[in-house]
């Protein structure tokens, strides 16, 4: 499952996500990841979810963002739920390359039974319409 919550800047897109990834860790099973490209909200999750900040590695584009996020997955096979704050942002992605970045993050997640939250800068309106199932209601 992949799912996008979006929104504009300060809508609560992080609150929401945070608040998934504390309920997740009080009863899910697997290991849940929360990465973000800085450590602000490092403190607001609860201690189970194993949280990375991007801004400690050297990813440039989309290729690179990718191939990070297989080296997760590849360290640790008990991973049910990977949350992506601020997607667009952190794999330096433009709503043009958005669709194709969702195919591949759709593929992992059938390949490897793994749930994906991931929140983007954009009102619902101006997502392009086949990203449209991708969203939180």
């Amino acid at each position: 499952m992949v799912k996008l919550i979006t929104g504009g800047l300060g809508t609560g897109k992080t609150k929401c996500m945070i608040e998934m990834a504390n309920n997740l860790a009080s009863q899910e099973k697997g290991n849940i990841v929360f990465i973000d490209d800085d450590n602000r909200h490092m403190y607001d999750l609860k201690h189970q979810v194993r949280f990375i900040s991007l801004h400690e590695y050297p990813i440039n584009d989309t290729k690179g963002f990718l191939g990070f996020l297989c080296g997760v997955i590849s360290e640790d096979h008990d991973i049910r739920t990977i949350f992506i704050d601020g997607l667009m942002k952190i794999g330096n992605i433009c709503i043009d390359e958005l669709s194709s970045v969702l195919k591949e993050i759709k593929t992992l997640s059938q390949r490897f039974d793994i749930d994906f939250v991931l929140s983007v800068s954009c009102d619902d309106y101006d997502l392009p319409e086949e990203l449209k199932e991708y969203t939180v209601a």
